[in-house]
């Protein structure tokens, strides 16, 4: 079984839902798990949950990211942090896109820049990449997040390229939309915010939820070592990825 050649595993965005869920999953899998956030208290009630090791740590900060996994062999990097906002490019903030530049872009391309000579140089790892449907799929609004997504995508097909030959592993996985904080977030953070947000898209609908998650990924990881599941896309049952829209105009 893949996870019996596997040891230790870092899980970014771990102090909350869909991190926190992996984290909990790999750490009952027998592994050292570090998770990596920039919040420490809400990190730290996670890993006293779950027996993860905190790592204090935000990611868009490219020198203490690297002192953070300088001297960690890890065998399980999941990418999994990410920020959005609302809105198109037409009234997007400068902060907005620099975020999501910064967490769901940047900090994946260094996370693998500075782990993945390790795997490559013990033969063993596996890289999952969460990112969204958002990357494969165009709608309405959030036109950055579109962007950055759709990157992830591209990056996780480039890895494979990169490591040819050795037995490393490369898992994108694209959900739909899932129970967690995000659009909350989105609508300020507070709790009514997030009340509002739980009421506008998550009451009355069956979404995925964060086990759902944590569960695809150790599928991915559970499969035969000579299996490389490249692209899981998954979605609730009532939600489809796509329509057409055809505006008509009498100017």
């Amino acid at each position: 079984m893949p996870f019996d050649d596997y040891r230790t595993a870092l899980v970014t965005g771990a102090n909350t839902g869909m991190g926190a869920a992996v984290a909990e999953m790999l750490t009952k899998r027998g592994l050292s798990v570090y998770g990596l956030a920039r919040n420490p208290e809400r990190l730290d009630d996670v890993a006293a949950k779950t027996g993860m090791i905190p790592l204090a740590v935000d990611i868009t900060d490219t020198a203490a990211l690297t002192g953070a996994v300088a001297d960690l062999e890890i065998d399980i990097l999941v990418n999994n942090a990410g920020v959005s906002a609302t809105g198109n490019i037409l009234d997007a903030s400068t902060e907005a896109v620099d975020a999501m530049v910064d967490v769901n872009l940047r900090a994946v391309l260094h996370l693998c820049r500075l782990l993945m000579p390790g795997m490559v140089e013990r033969d063993l790892g596996h890289i999952v990449n969460i990112s969204s449907i958002a990357g494969l799929y165009n709608f309405y609004g959030h036109t950055a997040y579109h962007a950055t997504k759709a990157a992830i995508h591209q990056i996780s097909r480039q890895l494979r390229n990169d490591v040819i030959g050795k037995r490393i592993r490369v898992t994108e996985i694209c959900p739909g939309r899932v129970e967690t904080e995000i659009f909350g977030r989105n609508l300020g953070g507070t709790p009514e915010a997030m009340r509002e947000a739980w009421d506008t898209y998550y009451e009355g609908f069956e979404s995925l939820t964060t086990k759902d998650i944590a569960d695809t990924v150790e599928y991915a990881i559970e499969a035969p070592r000579h299996v490389n599941l490249g692209l899981i896309e998954i979605m609730p049952t009532f939600q489809v990825p796509g329509g057409l829209e055809f505006n008509r105009r009498n100017d």
